[in-house]
């Protein structure tokens, strides 16, 4: 099968220009999905259950009389993960374990200093009291994710971890629920869409509110995450997968081919490009990949993913392949060359760095140890992987002493003059001791 890659050349006048081209993305949802969403959202707010229970037999075809059908019961997820096969099973098991002692490293922690005027300050660290997991359903299902979301909210101490899961047509993953048993997700609900997202942020009869959602979903989702940022904090709006790889031309094609299908088989919106000034490298990989996307179960989505924004570009040398690599901002970024460690530390934006020759992204998905929840359309340059520290949030601490706010009243109360703001410089100046 031909796969028709674009090939950009660093060197080429138009390069800049085509490459942003080839990395444009709309996170933004049309007007008719934000309007359905919208209605969707009013509708869970003001109905509660009745309009959960409504939606989810419009869109799912599951029939239910009350919510409380609905939930899954902690003795449910526990018989999911025990009926297993053993080697699923253990592999959750070393996944899970992995990536809870991997985020067992992450916490914020709490501090305090005391100024010479005996003025404590400091920041307070506490957990999030609730917390809402969206995890798809159906085809699109991912044990992964659960771990993914939910072990780092518990490790952060998190009081209760809700998720929702659609089952469309009443078809449920096992490995799902085992997941969230494994995870120690608190409550579980066969709920999902844009519905559930309302359900969580704003609380119904059955399901209460949470402080804040996580997880993946379709565009309807993700709009609906956005449409409640506010009334409930939301990790982050995804877009599509990316892996960008960098390789000195050392590496088999073969591994390299298969990394950029690693990605582009979620879906024919995913981004997979590698970059090398190996030229005659780039000629091997792109005969490997059509050799070997014959063999992929899902090559029709491959196939769509790399001919619409897969990418084989051509840099001077390995500092132009770092410029561009930063410039992308990757969500997954493999670094195939020799000295990975040190050509990592000139990596200023990537959600996750993997570096070396035999540390394919794929593992980071699964069972690496840190999360795969990461910015993605160039949001790496301002943001992180979800972790811990995500379900913690900070309270500043502040403890005059009798000295400290009498020196601070004086500073305090000549800015709110000179704001204007009298009963501020009056509660400033109360505390102010004569001399």
């Amino acid at each position: 099968m031909t796969v028709d890659l674009t090939r950009l050349d660093a060197r080429d006048a138009d390069f800049s220009s085509r490459l942003d081209e080839l990395l444009a993305w709309d996170t933004a949802s049309d007007a008719e999905i934000f309007s359905t969403v919208s209605d969707i959202l009013t509708r869970v707010r003001l109905h509660g259950d009745e309009a959960v229970l409504e939606l989810t037999r419009r869109f799912d075809g599951i029939e239910a009389d009350s919510l409380d059908e609905l939930e899954m019961s902690p003795q449910t997820l526990k018989a999911a993960y025990e009926a297993l096969p053993a080697d699923q099973r253990e592999a959750l098991r070393i996944a899970a374990e992995r990536i809870r002692r991997y985020a067992e490293h992450q916490g914020l922690e709490s501090w305090e200093y005391t100024e010479e005027d005996g003025t404590l300050l400091g920041q307070q660290v506490s957990p999030l009291d609730r917390a809402g997991l969206y995890v798809p359903g159906g085809k699109a299902a991912y044990p992964s994710s659960v771990l993914m979301n939910a072990i780092p909210a518990k490790v952060a101490g998190v009081g209760e971890l809700i998720m929702v899961a659609p089952t469309p047509n009443g078809v449920v993953n096992e490995l799902v629920l085992a997941a969230a048993h494994l995870a120690g997700v608190d409550r579980v609900f066969n709920i999902g869409g844009a519905q559930a997202v309302a359900a969580l942020a704003y609380g119904t009869e059955t399901v209460p509110p949470v402080d804040k959602i996580v997880g993946p979903g379709n565009i309807y989702v993700a709009t609906a995450k956005r449409l409640v940022f506010g009334t409930c904090g939301i990790d982050m709006i995804a877009g599509p997968s990316e892996i960008l790889v960098v390789c000195d031309g050392n590496t088999d094609p073969d591994w390299i081919a298969m990394d950029l299908f690693s990605q582009a088989e979620h879906d024919e919106d995913a981004q997979a490009i590698l970059v090398s000034w190996d030229g005659d490298f780039l000629d091997r990989v792109q005969q490997s990949i059509e050799r070997q996307i014959e063999a992929m179960p899902r090559k029709a989505i491959i196939h769509s993913s790399l001919t619409a924004r897969g990418a084989l570009i051509r840099v001077q040398d390995l500092q132009q392949a770092i410029e561009v690599a930063n410039h992308i901002a990757p969500e997954h970024l493999e670094l195939s060359v020799e000295n990975a460690r040190e050509v990592a530390r000139s990596i200023r934006h990537a959600g996750a760095i993997f570096m070396g020759r035999y540390t394919a992204e794929a593992l980071g998905d699964y069972c690496a140890g840190p999360n795969h929840v990461l910015p993605t359309s160039r949001t790496a340059r301002f943001s992180s992987p979800l972790g811990v520290y995500d379900f913690q949030k900070r309270s500043s601490l502040i403890g005059c002493s009798a000295r400290g706010a009498s020196e601070l009243g004086k500073v305090a109360s000549t800015l709110a003059h000179g704001e204007g703001l009298t009963a501020h410089a009056r509660s400033a100046e109360y505390r102010i001791l004569e001399d």
